[in-house]
């Protein structure tokens, strides 16, 4: 990979992260009721309303508002938040931090059961095991996040079982094994969905690329089964896999927020309920920012493993 598509690609990212920048600065501006009659109430007087919008500065124009934001972000300032008149990054961030606690195992545990019951799947095609992970996938894709989560919150949550807890969060330098006791239950919600997906997935292209030429090249020069299927049909039909897994990305930031908001996890997701509910402007825009920059990240790092899989694939 050259330098230069390194750096073109670097560009795009910052050009996509100020695109949704300018979205959800606009978004924001068009919401119902703006933060001065969510602070002061409905019943506000007039005078009252203008002098907090002034100190706010919603009185300027919107494009003025808008550039001494993103100033203020380019300088690694979110603003304040209007909920909780503390400074917005160190409370997103400490959040996102929490939210990838749940989000980085999910998707490592995708990987380490999707990823061999696919192709497991794939070798035994038209067998009772290629049947039973089709039914596990269908039934995975078919069941959204909110019911999945309420599921398990009713089943494994109840008294006479008492397997796990139903809310809360422990932070894991505090007591790393009551830490993993709260977080199994959102991250198995998490896990579930996305293995569904990516194991359709690598079950379809890994079948597909058995049949090809250069697999039945390789098996004709003697190779063991084994080289066939790890060196040649796995490595080349991982690539639609992880656009896939990159895609899920942005379908993990979605549906984290559901998942956080059911089992009452302090995350980034459910940081921006709260901001919605209370027409926290600031807290809304750097959040929603640091969610689009997060998918953009994994869309890069689609880009960078596409080259380790494949040689013939050269960004120049």
């Amino acid at each position: 990979m050259s330098p230069l598509y390194l750096a073109r690609r670097l560009v795009h990212l910052l050009v996509t992260a100020l695109v949704v920048s300018v979205l959800v600065f606009g978004i924001t501006q068009i919401l119902p009721a703006n933060a001065a009659t969510m602070l002061l109430g409905e019943f506000a007087t007039p005078e009252s309303l203008a002098a907090l919008e002034a100190k706010l500065g919603l009185d300027r124009p919107a494009y003025v508002q808008y550039l001494d934001w993103m100033g203020g972000v380019l300088r690694g300032d979110l603003g304040v938040s209007l909920r909780t008149d503390l400074p917005v990054a160190p409370t997103v961030f400490e959040a996102l931090g929490r939210s990838l606690t749940l989000a980085a195992p999910a998707l490592a545990g995708v990987v380490l059961i999707a990823v061999p019951l696919g192709v497991l799947a794939a070798v035994k095609r038209g067998g009772l095991t290629d049947l039973g992970v089709s039914l596990g996938s269908y039934a995975g894709i078919s069941l959204p996040e909110f019911v999945l989560a309420t599921l398990l919150l009713v089943w494994l949550t109840r008294p006479e079982i008492g397997l796990f807890p139903a809310s809360g969060y422990v932070p894991i330098t505090e007591d790393p094994l009551r830490a993993l006791w709260h977080l199994a239950l959102p991250i198995i919600t998490l896990a579930i969905i996305l293995t569904a997906h990516v194991m359709r997935m690598v079950r379809s292209e890994v079948a597909d690329t058995l049949h090809a030429d250069f697999v039945l090249a390789a098996r004709l020069r003697g190779l063991s089964p084994g080289t066939v299927l790890v060196s040649h049909a796995l490595r080349n039909s991982l690539l639609p896999t992880i656009t896939v897994l990159a895609l899920d990305v942005g379908y993990l930031i979605g549906g984290i927020i559901v998942v956080e908001e059911i089992f009452a996890f302090p995350g980034v997701g459910r940081l921006l309920i709260v901001a919605v509910q209370e027409r926290d402007l600031p807290m809304i825009q750097a959040g929603a920012l640091v969610m689009a920059f997060t998918y953009t990240l994994a869309n890069l790092a689609a880009d960078l493993a596409y080259v380790c899989l494949d040689r013939r694939i050269q960004y120049e």
